[in-house]
């Protein structure tokens, strides 16, 4: 029996265990039953709220773009209805206008047909008056007629000739003063006599024999030097002076030289005439030359032929109003350059273009265009810029400036011929200033003299120390330095110095 009880107990604790285990299983399926229910529950709600907001985001959407196509079918229709009233008005615009159009032809029309009667009319009323013009007068239409011209003829001449003297008399009037102008351009070019000044140079001799052997045997020495250096040599009653008259400066200057040579070597003849005058003409051209590369060094320029280095080396020898050609040219150059580089510009070309715009000057030239043409064509042959060719044409405004360079060229150039000292003042001019300085000092009271020294650049003025105190005389010194800055025109400025001293002088006898 007890081993009934060892079998039968085993098989019931598995019977048992197998039980447990299998209803807790069946527990753990139910309850993951209602889990997977409440979850397709939540998950069916939730699919449920989307899809109502997903239609209601949808509706909204619709809405507004029915909206949208509703306001841009309405904007459309209300501009068609514009376009509609605007093309409607167009058509009563032009309706009334062809309206207006017919009655003005109308009218022409009428017009023109009492026109065409009334010119028949004055034609016939022309007719009978010619016919009874002929019989009163004795002449015919044609006769008449060339009378009328012939009065007319003469009345045109007389006011023509009248015209004619009217424009003679203003030339005349200012005739003089363009003629000088011209003709200072123009010796600086073709060397032309002008005035003595700037055409004649004066060698001073040692002693009046030495005119004597200038002049040689029957004139062979004077002669000899003339024909070699195309000057004229004027010996006259002028002590221990020699004058040498050319149109050319750079002749004048090879007459000078070998002059001068000539006198200090003491042996003057024909033979030794030449021989002097080849070695200066080879030194002079070489003067030349040097003169020429040393302007463009300083400036900083290259690339210049060598026609054009002699020619503005030739502007070394020649003067306007007294001012150096090839000085004032580098002056221009400079302050040219200087503007160019404040506003911008190209710089290197005012500068070429500026150095250049006189270079017509040194050209020997027989042709009848002035100094601005021969240059231009100088430059163009040159192959320069056409900027710098405009500008050396243009700098007197005989051709119109194209470029900003060409105004800056104009612009220096007067500058440098406006300013004070550069051009030679006339021997009246300079008299009339220093006199009209001393005046104005010596209108004030308490002045006893006044003298204008250092070429009218310093003025000095002697008081009377009885009359005028030291301080007082720094009061006359502003009153006179003020009156000239109000009364004269001046280059530069004026030193105003007041001397007031006392003198006690007594005699040891």
């Amino acid at each position: 029996m007890e081993w009934i009880l060892w079998i039968i107990l085993p098989l019931a604790g598995l019977t048992l265990g197998w039980t447990i285990r299998w209803l807790y299983a069946r527990f753990q399926l139910t309850a993951s039953e209602q889990r997977a229910e409440r979850i397709k529950q939540d998950a069916i709600k939730e699919a449920e709220a989307k899809r109502k907001e997903i239609l209601l985001e949808a509706k909204e959407k619709v809405i507004q773009e029915r909206n949208q196509q509703e306001r841009e079918t309405r904007e459309r229709r209300a501009e068609l209805q514009r376009y509609e009233r605007r093309v409607l008005q167009k058509e009563e615009t032009i309706d009334k206008k062809t309206a207006q159009i017919e009655r003005t032809e109308q009218q022409l029309a009428e017009k023109e047909k009492v026109f065409q009667d009334r010119e028949s009319a004055l034609s016939k009323e022309e007719d009978r008056y010619r016919a009874e013009l002929e019989r009163i007068s004795g002449l015919s239409a044609e006769e008449a007629k060339a009378l009328i011209i012939q009065d007319l003829e003469n009345e045109a001449k007389h006011d023509a000739q009248s015209l004619i003297n009217k424009i003679e008399q203003e030339a005349n009037l200012a005739g003089d003063k363009k003629a000088r102008d011209i003709l200072v351009a123009t010796i600086q070019r073709l060397a032309t006599e002008v005035t003595g000044d700037v055409t004649v140079t004066t060698v001073t001799l040692p002693n009046d024999e030495m005119k004597g052997r200038i002049i040689g045997r029957e004139g062979r020495n004077i002669r000899t030097l003339e024909t070699l250096t195309g000057v004229d040599i004027i010996i006259d009653d002028t002590p221990e002076a020699v004058v040498i008259s050319c149109f050319d400066p750079v002749r004048r200057e090879i007459a000078k030289v070998a002059l001068e040579r000539l006198i200090l070597d003491g042996r003057i003849h024909p033979a030794r005439i030449e021989e002097i005058v080849t070695k200066v003409s080879k030194d002079i051209s070489q003067k030349i030359f040097e003169e020429g590369e040393k302007v463009l060094f300083d400036l900083g320029i290259h690339n210049i032929k060598q026609d054009a280095i002699r020619a503005l080396g030739r502007l070394y020898f020649r003067t306007s109003y007294g001012q150096n050609v090839l000085y004032h040219s580098k002056e221009v150059a400079v302050i040219a350059g200087m503007l160019a580089a404040e506003i911008g510009c190209n710089r290197d070309l005012a500068k070429r273009a500026a150095l250049l715009h006189d270079i017509g000057k040194g050209i020997e030239s027989d042709s009848d265009l002035n100094h601005a043409e021969i240059g231009m064509d100088m430059a163009r042959k040159m192959g320069e810029d056409p900027r710098i060719i405009n500008a050396v044409g243009s700098h007197h405004n005989d051709i119109e400036p194209t470029c900003i360079e060409a105004v800056l060229v104009q612009i220096a150039d007067a500058i440098s011929a406006a300013r004070p000292g550069a051009r030679r003042e006339t021997l009246d001019n300079y008299i009339k200033r220093l006199e009209n300085l001393e005046g104005i000092a010596n209108g004030f009271t308490g002045v006893d003299k006044s003298f204008a020294i250092q070429a009218g650049r310093e003025l000095r003025i002697i008081v009377n120390n009885e009359a005028v105190t030291d301080d007082q005389s720094r009061d006359l010194a502003k009153e006179i330095a003020k009156k000239i800055e109000n009364d004269l025109r001046y280059p530069g400025r004026i030193k105003v110095t007041i001397i007031r001293e006392t003198r006690i002088t007594e005699y040891a006898r």
